[in-house]
């Protein structure tokens, strides 16, 4: 009970620390199992985990309005988990808004893509040229800001238990960081996984430097939403290029304040690129 307590009480900083130990572990995984230089790792990683002090106090500062809005919702019977059948059921009510949230993540990723001031920041994420564990918390404040207030719309909309979103950011959490591992599964695994769930495979193409690829695979734990929607894609691991190809530059992406600057600067397109929709 006093656990349980401090868990839906405390659930941002548990999941700061759920973050902390995966991302630790699977660094450290990557740099033995790479064969790679230490040194060279971290000149890397360290440029994307300064953006952990810009993230998290505007995190656990907008995370206390998700609650309150949770809070307002569960009190109000608001939401539309409660116009499911049998969601008074457990099992029916955790499964549901689940997907329900997945869904919305899916439907926020795409609109970051697909709307030309957020893309400017959500660029910055995929700006980095060498996609690794690290890469997960690469993420502009400005789209930490705009990724909270999608959070509290979508509780707002669906009305979930803090036990939920508890549950799920646990899972999202695992997802995501797992998904931006230099780690590749073996194809016929992958086959098999991936028809449900994002794995690496196929996030790598997500991160591939140009369009179409760029575009697809928006999926945040499940692979199905892209799938229905047609913006689903493969590409061999031999032809996967990371970055985004209006930032190629090491100058430009591989300096802290320089990415800072990135949404508020003009974006150009190389000759004979398609233009980000």
């Amino acid at each position: 009970m006093i656990i349980r307590h401090f868990i839906s009480t405390h659930q941002e900083l548990v999941q700061v620390a759920l973050y902390a130990v995966i991302i630790t572990g699977l660094w450290l995984t990557e740099v033995m199992i790479s064969g790679g230089f230490f040194h060279l790792k971290w000149q890397h990683s360290r440029v994307n985990l300064m953006f952990i002090f810009t993230a998290l106090p505007i995190q656990l500062f907008l995370t206390g309005f998700v609650v309150l809005i949770i809070g307002w919702t569960n009190q109000h019977h608001w939401g539309l988990i409660n116009f499911i059948p049998f969601h008074q059921n457990l099992w029916v009510y955790y499964i549901s808004l689940f997907i329900l949230l997945d869904f919305c993540e899916y439907c926020y990723h795409v609109i970051m893509h697909k709307t030309d001031f957020l893309w400017k920041f959500h660029l910055v994420h995929h700006s980095d040229l060498a996609v690794d564990v690290s890469t997960t918390v690469r993420e502009h404040p400005g789209e930490t800001i705009m990724r909270t207030c999608f959070s509290m719309l979508w509780v707002f909309l669906l009305g979930p238990a803090v036990g939920v979103l508890v549950l799920r950011q646990s899972v999202q959490s695992f997802s995501n960081i797992s998904a931006h591992t230099t780690f590749r599964l073996p194809r016929k695994i992958n086959n098999i996984i991936g028809k449900v769930f994002i794995t690496p495979n196929l996030h790598h193409v997500h991160h591939h430097y140009q369009l179409p690829h760029t575009d697809r695979n928006y999926g945040d734990v499940l692979s199905i939403w892209d799938r229905l929607f047609g913006t689903f894609g493969e590409l061999e691991e031999r032809d996967t290029v990371f970055g985004i190809d209006t930032h190629m530059e090491p100058a430009t992406n591989g300096i802290f304040m320089n990415t800072l600057k990135i949404p508020f600067q003009k974006l150009t397109r190389p000759e004979g690129t398609q233009e980000q929709s």
